[in-house]
């Protein structure tokens, strides 16, 4: 049976990439993709056949993977983290009924909340939640109403997209949204080009977060009420302490 992977690459470098990701990737005929993710591999498989579209072409370029794959190549279609996390594994699901004779299948990767989690610190160490502050496919009311009650669940928030050149005044907007039940003092993060090259950490208070700079390269962390600023790093406390010492 044909087969198409959607092969989530982690920031990026080869570093990063899942074993299993290398291998499927070394494995495939095409490697298919977002220009800028497809370019973050080229180099590491240049014997490939390859093929990319631009940004907001993501029917397009899933249909033409699955065509690729009903062929009878191999194809590995290649997502920043991983596939399943506001990837491409959804819509080549929701589209392989119309190519019965493909196999969609899912190589996981290390996805943004994580690797930025872990050169901030341990901000996810309780309960979170993951909100992307992009409106093309959501409503902005909606991603109001989770930002709201999230932030009033005491949840850690992870931000994805969280501005581009349309959307310059998104962050502060969800800020505000935040600061509604959360206090202006609570620890925020901000990890930038994750793994990539000028990869850097910022950690503010929440006050602060709402003036900060960022653009689609940075995955946003606020903290909730009990994270802290340990050694330098962003920490959400998970209690083993509190719990040995009772």
């Amino acid at each position: 049976m044909s087969k198409l992977y959607i092969v989530g690459i982690g920031p990026g470098n080869i570093e990063n990439m899942t074993g299993r990701a290398l291998q499927v990737l070394g494995d495939s005929e095409v490697i298919a993709g977002y220009t800028v993710y497809v370019d973050l591999v080229r180099a590491y498989f240049p014997d490939k056949e390859f093929f990319t579209t631009a940004m907001r072409q993501e029917v397009d370029r899933v249909e033409k993977a699955l065509e690729l794959a009903a062929g009878g190549k191999t194809v590995a279609m290649v997502c920043s983290g991983d596939g399943g996390v506001y990837g491409m594994s959804g819509l080549a699901e929701e589209l392989s009924g119309k190519y019965p004779g493909v196999t969609v299948e899912t190589v996981p990767g290390i996805s943004a909340m994580l690797s930025g989690a872990a050169i901030l610190g341990a901000p996810l160490m309780h309960d979170f939640a993951v909100i992307s502050l992009s409106d093309l496919l959501t409503p902005w009311e909606k991603i109001e109403t989770r930002l709201r009650l999230a932030s009033q669940a005491d949840f850690v928030i992870c931000i994805y997209n969280p501005s581009s050149h349309k959307r310059k005044d998104y962050l502060q907007r969800a800020c505000d949204i935040v600061l509604e039940s959360q206090s202006p003092e609570t620890v925020c993060g901000i990890a930038r080009n994750i793994g990539r090259d000028g990869e850097s950490i910022s950690i503010m208070r929440l006050s602060e977060l709402r003036e900060a700079e960022t653009d689609m390269f940075c995955t946003v962390f606020i903290g909730n009420s009990q994270t802290q600023v340990i050694n330098g790093k962003m920490v959400t406390p998970r209690g083993y302490h509190v719990g040995a010492e009772a």
